[in-house]
């Protein structure tokens, strides 16, 4: 873990979408999401510049009605296994939404996000279950209220909002990875 919030080895670009979590709150979520943009579609600069707030509404038809949204990640995963870090983990990242989990709302205030370049109906590679269990660990040690259970995608913190990582997402075949 690096400094303040920030993974060494992470490559950052600071989202200016982030504020400061509530006053003793502990982080003890992470929530996996799925992204893709255009969607279904892999590579290039889009989901940076969706999180950085340039986003070209003009450059596919789809980002016209997500351009002005004003959302982030702590960290993205890219198809190759890149980690890009948006966001402090200290910060409090503009991921979740409307949320809850287990009766506690805004899980945007305790957990951190962790976006995987994906779809909910495309496999996942492998080494994205592979970094992702090593940055879920390292945040484990950081935050040990984060537990294995505590591990869980943005459909189980919005229900009926949203769908990812979806069900081409292996859970199983992570916490396997995560339980080495």
């Amino acid at each position: 873990m690096g400094t303040q919030g920030w993974l060494a080895g992470a490559r950052r670009q600071r989202s200016p979408n982030h504020d400061r979590r509530p006053k003793g709150t502990a982080i003890d979520l992470i929530v996996v999401h799925g992204i893709s943009l255009p969607p279904g579609r892999f590579g290039g600069r889009w989901i940076a510049d969706l999180f950085m707030n340039r986003l070209d509404s003009n450059a596919h038809p789809y980002f016209a009605s997500i351009a002005t949204l004003r959302v982030s990640t702590h960290l993205l995963l890219r198809r190759d296994g890149t980690v890009l870090q948006f966001v402090s983990l200290d910060a409090r990242a503009w991921h979740a939404g409307v949320s809850r989990f287990r009766g506690r709302e805004r899980c945007n205030d305790y957990s951190i996000g962790i976006e995987l370049e994906g779809a909910d109906d495309i496999p996942y590679t492998q080494r994205q279950y592979a970094r992702l269990a090593t940055l879920a660990r390292l945040i484990m040690r950081r935050h040990p209220q984060v537990t294995r259970s505590r591990i869980v995608g943005h459909s189980q913190v919005a229900p009926g909002r949203k769908t990812d990582p979806g069900p081409a997402f292996d859970w199983r075949a992570f916490r396997a990875r995560l339980a080495r």
